[in-house]
């Protein structure tokens, strides 16, 4: 309940890995590193002062979305819960700082993102040959008749050569041999 949660904004250090843990779910680790600036009067500019490193681990969707958006370099804005380590290596003491992400963005005040929202996959309903077709029939415009499996539509509003395919031209294109509406 008394977990320290932090906003650390930096730039990602390492590429992030990928890998599933004993129990399935999935992990995703890197290295974050805020460097603090710092205005140097002297020589009226900003200078960089020193650079705090942390590991960053992200966990189920967040470490499969992590993956596919952030590679190294980019900035970044990561919230999470901060755990501090106290290490012993040959010999030697070591402090490690880590971020259990609970959510992770581009920074937006150093450059642009696109955004892609992800939808959970779902299975697709099985359902017969049959009643695919019998749906697509009721589904058709007006007019339109359905033809033999190996055949196109037919008749007035049928989607084929000479007509306007709003699924398949893109904005402001025009099927071949149709005329512009």
């Amino acid at each position: 309940m008394n977990e320290t949660l932090v906003t650390v904004v930096g730039n990602v250090a390492t590429q992030p890995d990928y890998r599933e843990v004993a129990n399935g779910s999935a992990v995703s680790r890197f290295r974050i590193a805020a460097t603090v600036r710092r205005w140097d009067r002297g020589r009226d500019e900003w200078v960089d002062a020193y650079t705090s490193f942390y590991t960053v681990r992200a966990w189920r969707t967040l470490a499969a979305n992590v993956v596919a958006s952030v590679t190294i370099g980019e900035p970044l804005i990561v919230q999470g819960k901060l755990r501090i380590q106290d290490q012993e290596r040959d010999g030697k003491r070591w402090l490690s700082a880590e971020i259990d992400a609970v959510s992770i963005g581009h920074d937006l005040t150093r450059g642009t993102s696109a955004f892609r929202r992800v939808s959970p996959a779902r299975p697709l309903p099985v359902e017969p040959v049959w009643m695919a077709g019998a749906r697509a029939e009721a589904m058709a415009p007006p007019g339109v008749r359905r033809p033999a499996p190996d055949g196109p539509p037919t008749g007035p509003g049928a989607v084929g050569a000479g007509a306007v395919s709003a699924g398949f031209a893109g904005a402001g294109e025009v099927a071949a041999g149709a005329t512009p509406l």
